[in-house]
């Protein structure tokens, strides 16, 4: 079973109003390494040169995540040519019943360039502390269980660097904006 993935000190990061953006005052991000559902590792390397936007969730996720892959799959499509620019990452914080085939699948259905990645519980805690996701399993009975998580959108510069953090509520066509205004 997965652990609490950060500490109480990034809570606060948590409490942002609806709809508000963080710019790179904060120290977000760093190395990772992940595998995607074709089995190949990957790291935070390997995707130098695009712009990154990132999202950690889990593909038995209610509302939040479907929501979120939603709307950036309405911003990719918002951005037209300017899209190629940009990789969208779905992190699962559920590594346990988050194969590579259910990644695939879940990832792929909201946009094919969607790369859904996963890892041990320990180098799932790892990114997601890096990033300061907080997440907690939360029992629901007769061996069921949530993912209480933070749900916020992560943009990271090609050269691999925090651009902005976006709520996970924001619209599709807001993010578009946002991914534009920082792209150009």
């Amino acid at each position: 079973m997965i652990a609490v993935g950060v500490a109480a000190a990034f809570v606060a990061v948590d409490r942002l109003p609806r709809g508000d953006a963080i710019t790179p005052t904060l120290q977000l991000g760093g190395p990772f390494s992940l595998t995607a559902p074709d089995g190949r590792v990957v790291t935070d390397r390997d995707f130098r040169g695009k712009w990154l936007i990132i999202y950690f969730g889990y593909t038995y996720c209610p509302d939040a995540c479907p929501t979120a892959l939603s709307d950036i799959t309405a911003a990719l499509e918002q951005l037209g040519p300017l899209a190629d620019k940009v990789q969208p990452l779905f992190i699962t914080v559920d590594p346990d019943r988050d194969t590579p085939e259910v990644m695939a699948d879940y990832a792929g259905s909201f946009d094919p360039r969607f790369l859904g990645l996963r890892g041990t519980a320990e180098e799932t805690a790892a990114v997601a502390a890096e990033f300061r996701v907080t997440y907690a399993v939360r029992k629901l009975g007769h061996d069921a269980y949530a993912i209480d998580h933070s749900s916020y959108i992560y943009v990271m510069n090609p050269d691999g660097a925090f651009a902005k953090l976006l709520t996970g509520d924001l619209p599709g066509h807001q993010l578009a904006d946002e991914l534009r205004q920082l792209i150009r």
